[in-house]
């Protein structure tokens, strides 16, 4: 049996209503509800990353066999994110990673070579991850709409709670938003063209073969898990499939925007975590074609609810001050930097050289004393034993703030920096920055969880690196 062991997602936790860019740009073309915000410190990449940390929260991370990243945001243009994820993630070295990247289908792309990899036996486990922040220009309806977001999916050989069953794919050269090489903002077309030409025309299609190789009718799905970049058009094609209203999953365009990539992943986790035993759930992905595949829900879907999941990350949730605090998080703003040098040119080999115990978070724990300690050390700080230690993870552990410092100078995007000192449930203390915060509501003694943050960009590099903020749920 091979299928969804797992699931998983991330949404930042800021928000910003979308009456404040009506507000800025003076807009004839309000539209409600409000959209998710990547923290000025989060790319494709860690929201990629804290939705695969999500999907395999009690799951043994030396199983993993491959991970898959799927995005059109990619933090490089030539060079692997999944290996990057992988890294920080802890996996083996051994592992398959692959970046899917060039539609917003890459999402379903990723799913599907990650089950053929399972079927034919390659690998055990697949982890797939996507993930998306698109830039739109402003005072445009894709400012409006785009949201970023990550959801993940685990496919497996064992413990599957959603059987795979089927899947049938359509591929077709068409233009209805596209980015080139030469392009920092997405372009869309005409979207009359993209609703009749495309959408409604591509994903009855992809979906009725699906249904027609699985022997299934409109009616034997549970929910209908799709990409779509106005709701409107999804109402339109599921009408044309036959759907009732009530089978199509909610694609959160109101309360988080059109993630892209993210969206048939994220939506299907949306899906899952409502599905019970017998349920038929469709997950679809459209972008220069059309990806339809179904998985059938067993017993099994009530041993993995202890996920972050859609719901909490929904229900957890700041709102943004104005529309200047998200150009500025954007970069679209140049604001006028600190009087201090700039940054050192970021050393390639000490990347290299400390991406175990760094990249991971990982530490030492001694065994003569039983001390979890980081950076790792030969020596125990405490009984000074020399050489007796095992390797001890810190990432997925939760501390207290013993103490911070505002420090309104130094060198970053976004004043001021939260200097922490953190101390670890089970022992070991860390000096790392404070994200996800209020200055103001800042306490010593605040629970605080260890997030992957992007620190900063210098000479072509984007450095990765563990920030601490305050417990979200």
């Amino acid at each position: 049996m091979v299928g969804i062991r797992s699931y998983g997602a991330y949404i930042p936790l800021y928000r910003l209503d979308r009456a404040e860019i009506v507000k800025a740009w003076r807009s004839p073309f309000p539209v409600p509800g409000e959209k998710a915000v990547a923290n000025y410190d989060e790319d494709a990449l860690t929201m990629g990353f804290a939705a695969a940390w999500d999907c395999v929260r009690g799951i043994d991370r030396s199983e993993i066999d491959a991970l898959f990243f799927a995005s059109t945001s990619s933090p490089y243009k030539e060079k692997q994110a999944s290996t990057t994820i992988a890294g920080a993630m802890g996996l083996r070295r051994d592992i398959q990673c692959a970046d899917f990247a060039g539609s917003l289908r890459a999402g379903t792309i990723a799913l599907r070579a990650a089950v053929d990899a399972v079927k034919a036996g390659s690998a055990r486990n697949v982890l797939v991850t996507a993930s998306d922040l698109r830039l739109a220009g402003a005072n445009g309806l894709n400012e409006m709409f785009f949201g970023d977001a990550a959801g993940a999916l685990l496919i497996s050989e064992q413990a599957v709670a959603a059987e795979f069953a089927g899947a049938h794919t359509v591929s077709e050269d068409f233009f209805d938003q596209w980015r080139s090489n030469k392009d920092e903002f997405v372009r869309s077309y005409e979207e009359r063209f993209i609703r009749e030409r495309g959408y409604t025309r591509m994903v009855p299609e992809a979906v009725n073969g699906a249904l027609s190789k699985c022997g299934l009718k409109a009616q034997d799905v549970a929910r209908f898990a799709c990409y779509t970049d106005d709701p409107r058009h999804i109402n339109a094609a599921s009408k044309i499939i036959g759907f009732d209203p009530a089978q199509v999953q909610d694609t959160m365009f109101m309360s988080v925007g059109n993630a892209g990539t993210a969206v048939p992943l994220m939506v299907a986790v949306a899906a899952l975590e409502d599905a019970k035993a017998g349920d038929n759930v469709m997950v679809c992905g459209y972008g220069d074609g059309c990806d339809a595949l179904i998985f059938k829900v067993n017993d099994q879907i009530e041993k993995v609810r202890d996920h972050g999941g859609v719901k909490k990350h929904l229900e957890s949730k700041r709102m943004m001050a104005n529309y200047g605090q998200y150009v500025l998080w954007r970069g679209l703003m140049y604001m006028e930097p600190q009087s201090r040098p700039a940054r050192p040119t970021v050393s390639l080999s000490a990347l290299w050289r400390d991406q175990e115990w760094g990249l991971a978070l990982r530490g030492v724990k001694c065994t003569n004393c039983g001390t979890p300690q980081y950076p790792v050390q030969r020596v125990c700080q405490v009984c000074q034993a020399v050489d007796k230690y095992v390797t001890y993870d810190f990432a997925d552990r939760r501390a207290k703030l013993t103490s911070f410092s505002h420090d309104h100078l130094a060198i970053t995007e976004v004043p001021p920096i939260t200097l922490s000192v953190v101390d670890f449930d089970g022992g070991g203390r860390l000096t790392c920055n404070m994200t996800d915060r209020e200055p103001d509501e800042t306490k010593e003694g605040m629970d605080v969880e260890m997030s992957f943050r992007w620190m900063h960009f210098v000479g072509g590099v984007h450095s990765y690196w563990w920030k601490c903020k305050p417990v979200r749920f």
